[in-house]
């Protein structure tokens, strides 16, 4: 089994990744190479971000790995809150206070479109690889749901009822826009 490092401290993300990618690779975090820093993400772009992540990592252990950035984009919110998805009501990260902010704006709002974007930034042996995925789907007027992390109580796939909360982790692992973007980089890996 190969192993790849995933530049996340995040481990609701390393756990859902290693589901998306099962048994093909043994995924290691930043806490496996110890490295307990947090990178800044003082980019404009999910690309930009995601490539600053792993491009930190490699210059500073040389191993290959792959970073991402995730942005909530809402319609009618301009893309907001994109880039600043974590940070969307201060540099605590609260979810919850983002989760409500995001519901403030859009009251009394009948476009509720929005979609999720995920960009992973692979670096193997010196070369960068930028690969997209895109959930669209509509934000809900109040939380439902227990499972998933972030936005997920308030997100509702196109094509379903219930939102990523609510979803069976499997069901959201094969349909989010994390498994879209992964699923490419996994394809991109196998040709190698």
């Amino acid at each position: 089994m190969s192993k790849l490092l995933f530049v996340t401290h995040n481990t609701h993300k390393l756990q859902e990744v290693q589901a998306i990618v099962g048994s093909s690779y043994q995924l290691r975090n930043l806490n496996d190479i110890g490295f307990t820093a947090d990178i800044p993400e003082p980019h404009h772009t999910l690309e930009e971000n995601a490539l600053e992540k792993a491009r930190t990592i490699y210059r500073q252990y040389h191993v290959n790995c792959f970073a991402e950035d995730t942005g909530l984009e809402i319609d009618v919110l301009n893309g907001e809150p994109g880039v600043k998805t974590a940070r969307y009501a201060g540099e605590h990260k609260n979810t919850q206070d983002n989760i409500n902010l995001v519901l403030q704006k859009l009251q009394g709002q009948p476009n509720r479109s929005a979609q999720f974007r995920t960009v992973f930034a692979l670096i193997l042996n010196g070369q960068e690889y930028l690969f997209e995925g895109i959930a669209r789907g509509t934000i809900t007027t109040t939380p439902q749901g227990n499972g998933g992390f972030g936005y997920d109580p308030v997100f509702i796939p196109d094509g379903y009822e219930q939102t990523f909360a609510q979803l069976p982790a499997a069901v959201k692992n094969a349909i989010s826009h994390r498994a879209l973007a992964l699923k490419k980089l996994l394809t991109f890996l196998q040709q190698q």
